[in-house]
């Protein structure tokens, strides 16, 4: 069975997207050419688990992380079940396999006031730009949207009618998320500055650059990182860490985990449950102020 074949199966069967579909691409030649240069063997229906453990093993000495080595197995299990399925192979090699151990990191999201503080600074735009910039941001903290769905929002995900957004998240299974007054008047401001550009590539997307092309990855990083890199002293600040604080303050203010875990688009509960870990402040407060044993004697 072709590479080719597989990679036409996560394509037009699992939906995946081309970023994904790439990486996956990219762990199976690198397996690939391990087994060729170590075991002198090219075709990888004819791999077994001792083979799989030597490339592991090489991995780890070359000082790869267990988070990173996890998901290049991940990338060997599905094309070998993709194997097992057409009936290239009799017996899948990972059958035993058990993940390596890692670590979970709890990300710190940004807090209200830091996120307050950026807003304050994006109060007034006076241009495409400014206005373009305090949108993202607002979608980012009020939706809790991935920066790939950001970008490939289009005009026509917009409902203004009905206060909603949608959005085209992981697999391509959409959602639609409610959009807040507030960020419905910066939506159609924005809209009006957008009016401005001369030349518009790519007019159905929602957001542009300054010269009308479809906005990309590391220009939104650009604009997260540079106004929250003045207002907050964390380490991390990414579009991915106004996700975690859209949902680390949903739950703080008592949202139902479910609900969020609806609107994050998370296939799991136990994605969203990793959110629970940031809110323990909370529910100290919570716990203290309500457990009968925390009261004063003169109670």
């Amino acid at each position: 069975m072709s590479l080719s074949a597989y990679i036409d199966h996560l394509v037009k069967e699992k939906n995946y997207s081309p970023h994904t579909v790439m990486a996956y691409k990219r762990d199976l030649v690198f397996f690939g050419d391990y087994m060729l240069d170590t075991f002198d063997l090219q075709k990888l229906e004819e791999v077994n688990y001792s083979m799989i453990r030597s490339w592991i093993v090489s991995m780890v000495d070359a000082g790869m992380s267990n988070r990173s080595i996890n998901r290049k197995i991940a990338s060997l299990n599905s094309y070998y079940t993709f194997l097992l399925r057409t009936g290239d192979i009799d017996e899948h090699p990972l059958t035993k396999h058990k993940a390596l151990k890692t670590s979970t990191k709890v990300q710190l999201p940004f807090s209200q006031k830091e996120v307050e503080s950026v807003l304050q600074e994006l109060e007034e735009p006076r241009d495409f730009v400014g206005w373009r910039n305090r949108l993202v941001v607002e979608l980012f903290y009020s939706t809790g949207m991935r920066r790939a769905e950001l970008i490939a929002l289009r005009l026509s995900d917009l409902h203004m009618d009905r206060s909603l957004v949608k959005v085209l998240g992981k697999r391509n299974k959409e959602r639609l998320i409610p959009l807040l007054p507030a960020v419905m008047k910066t939506i159609e401001a924005y809209l009006e500055s957008r009016q401005e550009l001369t030349h518009l590539d790519d007019p159905s997307y929602l957001f542009l650059t300054g010269k009308g092309r479809k906005m990309y990855p590391s220009l939104v990083y650009r604009i997260i990182n540079s106004y929250f890199g003045k207002a907050s002293e964390k380490t991390k600040k990414s579009p991915h860490i106004l996700r975690h604080s859209f949902a680390t303050h949903l739950l703080n203010e008592g949202a139902d985990l479910n609900a969020v875990k609806e609107l994050l688009g998370h296939a799991s509960l136990a994605s969203t449950q990793v959110y629970t870990h940031n809110s323990i402040a909370q529910l100290k407060a919570v716990h203290g102020a309500a457990h009968p044993r925390s009261r004063k004697k003169s109670d």
